[in-house]
């Protein structure tokens, strides 16, 4: 067999961190050892079933056993473009500034291979999401990391960027409520990036894929009900996390009709759309009862509090995450962030993710998921307790 090379594209690809972290859980799990994994981002509830059911009847809908529009059925643009009114009162031309995902991290991928030539920069979160390294790799471009600091509430201070890079940066990502930390942007902050993005002909690629989820009354923003966020960005979001969809593939990217234009170029060239009953279900989701989402953001709500409230018990301390379905906790002192990961996996099973993981500012921390029943998190509190750290 001949042993074929890659493309130099691949080669520039970032290892994926957490595959080794997945290989050790399976491997403890096969060896029969009850492991709590809160190391994943995967939601653990069902889709609702009015979502479910609509699936089902378009599923017998001749029309989409066909293909699909280029870049997808209008009446979904028209329902994201509802959605986005009535929730976040943004304005949203279906036509023009509405551009139909295979899931969040498709566009997230997609925006490098849009606005960057090799060499180019981009502003990347640290700790972030990986998959924005993913696509600034296969571009060819390169990163300035922007330190996400608890003193600052993970947001990142643009005045600490050196000039020079600002002058070379052609994009620019962010994520609120934010993947790993649980932080939520302020509307002065996203003012400040609309205003910096003008100053430095910036793109801003927001990624929005917990927007649904807030605590304590809060709900979350988006960045295009900014002024002028349009002008200047677009916003990415997700069915995965506010409608329990994650195996379902499916997003949308809104805001700047120059860059829906480019990410509706790109796909025009790798897909052929998503299946229409998808698509439908979308629809239903968006426009139908949010009650599910509601009662979501509560079950969320209340593991936080049942896992924080539980930590701070046992001698940790810990802050709670203002949305997301994660909580940042900072490891005891004498600890980075692999060698804690690794001593409660195997002194304790309990599964959670580096923050190495997330980039080099994520060392001190471990993230961990709000995605098991509350019984399971209290027995890992139980456990932590147990080691004699605290």
């Amino acid at each position: 067999m001949i042993e074929f090379e890659s493309s130099e594209a691949l080669k520039r690809l970032p290892q994926q961190f957490f595959s080794s972290l997945v290989q050790k859980v399976n491997a403890l799990v096969a060896s029969g050892a009850d492991v709590i994994n809160l190391g994943q981002g995967n939601p653990d509830q069902p889709t609702p079933l009015h979502i479910v059911k609509s699936l089902q009847d378009a599923a017998e809908n001749p029309l989409y056993h066909k293909y699909p529009p280029f870049s997808g059925h209008h009446f979904l643009k028209e329902a994201i473009a509802e959605f986005y009114k009535r929730e976040y009162h943004v304005s949203l031309d279906p036509s023009t500034e509405v551009a139909i995902l295979f899931g969040g991290k498709t566009g997230l991928v997609e925006m490098s291979q849009c606005l960057l030539n090799p060499g180019d920069t981009a502003l990347v979160p640290d700790p972030g999401y990986p998959d924005y390294w993913s696509g600034i790799a296969m571009a060819g471009a390169k990163m300035t990391l922007m330190p996400l600091l608890e003193e600052n509430g993970f947001l990142p201070d643009y005045t600490q960027i050196d000039p020079d890079r600002l002058e070379q940066a052609k994009l620019l990502f962010l994520n609120y409520p934010n993947n790993p930390t649980g932080a939520i942007a302020t509307p002065s902050f996203f003012k400040d990036t609309v205003r910096l993005a003008n100053r430095h002909k910036i793109a801003v690629m927001h990624d929005f894929a917990y927007g649904a989820i807030g605590f304590d009354g809060k709900k979350p923003m988006s960045f295009l009900e900014t002024p002028g966020a349009k002008d200047v960005g677009i916003e990415i979001y997700t069915m995965s996390k506010t409608y329990n969809m994650a195996g379902w593939r499916i997003g949308f990217a809104l805001g700047n009709a120059s860059i829906i234009r480019m990410i509706n170029l790109i796909q025009d060239h790798f897909y052929v759309s998503l299946f229409g009953g998808i698509q439908e279900a979308a629809a239903t989701a968006l426009l139908g009862t949010q009650e599910n989402v509601k009662q979501l953001v509560q079950l969320y709500e209340s593991r936080r509090n049942t896992l924080i409230q539980g930590l701070q018990q046992i001698g940790w301390t810990v802050d709670a995450p203002q949305g997301s379905f994660f909580a940042w906790l900072k490891v005891p002192e004498g600890f980075t962030s692999e060698s804690f990961s690794e001593l409660l996996l195997k002194k304790a099973h309990i599964a959670v993710a580096p923050g190495i993981g997330f980039g080099t500012t994520g060392n001190p921390y471990v993230r961990v998921g709000l995605l098991d029943r509350e019984e399971r998190l209290l027995e890992a509190v139980d456990r932590i307790d147990r080691l004699n750290l605290f």
